[in-house]
């Protein structure tokens, strides 16, 4: 009973539904063949008058030809036309394999012919004004009285197909159809459809007798006794009837119903929700609007209030969540020289998991742990380009967010003030000098979701203005060393200052209590440096290694200068001395000194560093790579080259007026891409000082000292390193896919896209395994990524270890598996598992997905129509991750 039930309102929903899309009962697709029209009008062309009265006074004369013969019979005033015949009349056109004109009663009647084997070719295709082309079986046409017979038409319209039956014309250009059957599959004969036992097409509306859908020719006691179809050629609102279900959890449900708004051409909107027996219900909003040229963006506003558990229980409580996603892109020429833009990810941490992903069930979205927003304004005028913008980022585990609103940038493109514009030649050593500027603004908080919009939330705003004046002096010397000389300065407005008081704690480290003092306070700081680099080329040829030519190693040092005033000093003000609550001292160990503060530490713009600072930095980079004979060249000569090291890079830098640990920890990167399957990259960092024994508060523990550890015959030691790579066994199976995925979101920019295709797009986004594409025969990739961390003291140390893979294969040209996968080695457990199953059913879709273990056990199975036109007509079978029977 219960799926009769859904059966009938799948059914009343696809037939109410249809109301919102445009009609035009006789269109053709315009990717029908037309290999039987004849477009080069080969035949002779004759014209005879008719209907001299009918046109207001104006001759219409009927023009014709043919390209295998022509016979006339002028006794009955009958004309015959073999072979790609065509004739026009007006703004009807007529193309067939024969053609019989009588120009004494006014009739064309067309056809086609069969050939020797018995085959009937040359149908007619014919052509009203701007409509589109039909193809028919056969048809007659009076030019006088405008009347009309067609036979077995087939023409589309908006992704839909009308074909079959009988339909006839009236003179007041009414449509009276019999026997016709609506579907969105693209064949003659086609696999489904809605049978149209009688109808009539007005201009704005189609009026049926009893309709029923119809699988493989066989009628389903499924229909109407009537219907009537407005046609008024734009969008139109109207209701969505809600899918009727159960859930082992939070009872019989009604989901999805709701009503759609078709605004207007550039706006339309839909509104959803579901509800359900023991008392869980959520609500949809979502809207696409577009304007050619000029911009296009899609709003979704969702909102829940879920109950789990049994009525009583503190599971019952309800579980509130939003989500918000909102997209903006403009046109690079719509407006040139402004752009606007957004990108909004916001809701609750909760939302993901407390829905299963807004019920997609796609195991990146209910594992993310971050979202972030962007909004942003920029205009460019000359030089100068300001940029407004609102940001916004979110943890979701910690429940903590940080939005800035406004951040302002006013930038300017650097100038050479002492180049000349009427210089010629190549520029003096003094005209290289830069000069450039930056002004950046932000207004920001960081908190907590539920203290975000309480009474006091404003007050938690802090803001700043940091301005940014740099000059710099580019040169050459002995033309391979590039030198670079620079001195920035910095000037920053703070509008809040930070007092420090420090608290003694029996048996426990200091705390220490802050207090916020609001007001106007600027700092400024400036330093000089400078930087030297270049290229250094080694290259090792060999001679009878086999495929193996040569070998070269590129290598870039680059060493730079900096020095910095100590800006702590007490004669600026920035800092101030840190004391207990008694007004003693707090000592120092690093500077031997009472220690100190910063007043703007905490702020946006955090203020000048502490101490006097003179160093060096330093970094070196290395290219590794391989020239070797290629096998693809069938000359014998080519070559190619293989990268071994890619960006294998030093740095770290050494502070000669540091008190202590003047040498900075070593960090170092590289990556490798040896072929098109296989890429590696590693990094990691080296502390260069030992460690020793100490007693903190009575605790034994362990702290960095200020010895090198080669003083100890020992290597420096390894604190952090990380190591990645992938390997893809068919790379141009991803490389296809991606395309295809770009291509789709072009098409959706272009012309606009409904909610559940931008679903689709998304979850593209998120994962190109995601595409269904058939023209892919296999891929199978995978991944391993390892870390290792410490603390600076080599304690604590923590690290993962994974590995996940994804694949496809075409197990038949119509049947596709997917799977999608990984294992964490350290927890000794299988990541989130998926599986799916498609089949290519034509004109129609079968999925199969399966979680078959862990948090999110589910399935679901969905057999859908293709079309969007009709992407409602569908039947799901689902358990969710919740139920569990």
């Amino acid at each position: 009973m219960k799926l009769l039930q859904a059966i009938i309102l799948i059914t009343s929903f696809l037939l109410l539904t249809t109301v919102g899309n445009s009609v035009y009962a006789f269109q053709v697709p315009q990717q029908q063949d037309t290999s039987k029209k004849d477009t080069t009008k080969a035949g002779k062309i004759d014209s005879l008058k008719a209907n001299p009265k009918g046109q207001s006074g104006l001759d219409a004369k009927v023009e014709y030809s043919a390209v295998d013969s022509t016979i006339h019979d002028y006794k009955s005033g009958t004309v015959y036309l073999y072979g790609k015949a065509r004739v026009i009349y007006n703004t009807f056109e007529l193309d067939a394999d024969f053609i019989r004109y009588n120009s004494k009663n006014n009739t064309i009647f067309a056809s086609g012919l069969k050939d020797q084997k018995g085959r009937y070719s040359g149908k007619p295709i014919f052509k009203m004004g701007a409509e589109g082309s039909s193809v028919a079986d056969s048809l007659s046409y009076n030019t006088k009285t405008g009347k009309g017979n067609v036979y077995n038409t087939f023409t589309e319209q908006e992704g839909g197909f009308f074909s079959g039956g009988q339909s006839k014309k009236q003179p007041d250009d009414e449509i009276h159809v019999k026997n016709m059957i609506y579907s969105t599959c693209n064949l003659p004969h086609p696999h489904f459809g809605i049978f149209i036992t009688k109808g009539i097409v007005a201009e704005k509306q189609i009026i049926t007798g009893p309709v029923y859908f119809e699988i493989e020719d066989i009628p389903i006691p499924l229909g109407l006794p009537f219907a009537i179809f407005p046609k008024p050629n734009k969008k139109t609102s109207g209701f969505i009837l809600p899918t009727p279900g159960e859930d082992a959890t939070r009872g019989f449900f009604l989901q999805n119903g709701g009503y759609y708004m078709g605004i207007n051409d550039y706006v339309d909107a839909k509104i959803l929700g579901t509800i359900y027996t023991r008392g869980s219900y959520d609500a949809t909003l979502s809207s696409n609007y577009t304007k050619r040229y000029k911009y296009t963006g899609n709003l979704n506003f969702a909102y829940s209030s879920m109950r789990f558990g049994l009525e009583g229980t503190p599971e019952y409580e309800p579980r509130k969540d939003f989500h918000v996603n909102w997209t903006h892109s403009q046109n690079a020429n719509a407006n040139p020289g402004s752009t606007f833009s957004a990108s909004v990810n916001a809701g609750t941490s909760s939302y993901n998991l407390n829905t299963a992903g807004g019920s997609t069930y796609d195991p990146r979205a209910i594992s993310a742990n971050s979202l972030s927003s962007s909004i942003s304004y920029s205009k460019t005028a000359g030089i100068f380009n300001l940029t407004v913008s609102a940001n916004h980022s979110q943890e979701t585990a910690s429940k903590t967010v940080s939005l800035t609103l406004p951040n302002v940038n006013l930038s300017m493109t650097s100038i050479n003030p002492f180049d000349s514009k009427d210089r010629v030649g190549e520029q003096k050593w003094f005209q290289k000098f830069n000069l450039g500027y930056n002004l950046a603004a932000s207004n920001t908080v960081s908190t907590t979701e539920d203290l975000l919009f309480d009474k006091n939330a404003l007050k938690r705003f802090q803001n700043g203005v940091t301005h940014n004046v740099t000059m710099s002096l580019p040169f050459t010397l002995a033309k391979y060393f590039n030198f670079s000389l620079s001195a920035p300065y910095t000037e920053q407005w703070h509008f809040q200052t930070l007092r420090q008081t420090a608290l003694k704690r029996l048996n426990r480290t200091d705390s220490i209590a802050y207090d916020t003092i609001p007001g106007f306070k600027r700092s400024g700081e400036y330093n000089i440096s400078g930087s030297v680099s270049t290229k250094i080329y080694n290259t090792l040829q060999f001679k009878n290694t086999g495929k193996i030519q040569a070998a070269r190693h590129v290598m870039t040092p680059s060493v730079g200068f900096s020095y910095r005033p100590d800006f702590s000093q007490t004669k600026y003000g920035y800092y101030q001395n840190l004391t207990y609550q008694d007004g003693t001292e707090v000592f120092d160990p690093t500077y031997g000194r009472q220690k100190k503060y910063s007043i703007f530490q905490g702020s946006p713009y955090s203020g000048p560093g502490e101490g006097e600072s003179a160093s060096i930095n330093f970094s070196l980079d290395n290219t590794v790579e391989l020239k070797v004979l290629s096998s693809k060249d069938t000359t014998g000569s080519g070559t190619k080259k293989i990268p071994i090291l890619q960006g294998l890079n030093f740095s770290g830098s050494y502070n000669f007026l540091s008190p202590k640990y003047k040498l900075s920890n070593i960090g170092f990167s590289g990556r490798s891409q040896f072929t098109d399957k296989l890429g590696i990259n590693f990094n990691g960092t080296l502390n260069p000082y030992a460690v020793g024994d100490t007693t903190i508060n009575g605790f034994q523990t362990k702290q960095v000292i200020d010895v090198y550890t080669f003083k100890l015959g020992k290597l420096p030691r390894l604190t952090s390193f990380g190591f990645s790579f992938d390997y893809s066994l068919n790379p141009e199976a991803l490389k296809r896919r991606n395309q295809n995925g770009d291509k789709l979101k072009d098409e959706a920019t272009r012309t606009g896209i409904t909610p559940e295709q931008q679903q689709q797009l998304n979850a593209i986004s998120r994962d190109p395994n995601a595409f269904v594409d058939f023209n892919i025969p296999w891929n199978f990739s995978f991944a391993y990524s390892f870390q290792y961390r410490t603390d600076d003291t080599g304690l604590n140390a923590t690290t993962s270890n994974t590995v996940t893979f994804n694949g496809d294969f075409n197990a038949t040209p119509n049947w596709k598996i997917q799977f999608n996968s990984g294992y964490d080695i350290k927890t000794k457990s299988v990541s989130m598992t998926n599986i799916s199953i498609y089949r290519d059913l034509h004109c129609w879709d079968m999925s199969f997905n399966w979680v078959p273990f862990g948090t999110y056990k589910s399935y679901s199975v969905t057999l859908k129509v293709k079309a969007s036109i009709l992407q409602d007509l569908k039947l799901s079978k689902q358990q969710a991750f919740y139920t569990r029977y």
